[in-house]
């Protein structure tokens, strides 16, 4: 047990800090509460290998991590930008947005960054781990 929390520890933590780190390449700042968004949502990405089938084309598990991502970030952003009022991200300025929480142009951006993060917790468990290195299929 001590093992498995490790691991999963471990795997937010990565999961936070390379997160924080796409947004300071993008945006140019992050904000800390993103380290805990991004190790949970690298976390719930690197799951899906326990959920869904081995051979799932690497363009299913993005689309199933961007879902994964697009609500957390609808969530985490009515929690700290709507009700606490803390203005960490607004994308009222985007099409297709919804409370300027989350908006299409970002949903379909979070695909290829859940195909990035598929082969990094992948990467991670096989080198860290010594767990098995999935082969992978764009289609």
């Amino acid at each position: 047990m001590w093992k498995s929390i490790s691991k999963h520890g471990i795997l937010f933590v990565a999961g936070g800090i390379l997160y924080v780190l796409i947004e300071l390449f993008w945006r140019g700042y992050s904000h800390w509460s993103m380290f805990f968004i991004g190790g949970l949502c690298f976390f719930l990405i690197g799951l899906l290998n326990e959920v869904f089938p081995w051979n799932m084309p690497l363009c299913l598990q993005g689309l199933a991590g961007a879902t994964v991502i697009t609500v957390a970030e609808l969530a985490f952003g009515y929690l700290v930008n709507i009700r606490l009022g803390w203005q960490i991200w607004d994308y009222s300025d985007m099409p297709l947005n919804l409370m300027g929480q989350i908006c299409v142009p970002f949903s379909l951006l979070w695909i290829l960054v859940s195909i990035a993060a598929v082969i990094t917790d992948d990467w991670i468990r096989y080198r860290i781990f010594n767990e098995k290195l999935p082969t992978y299929r764009l289609f």
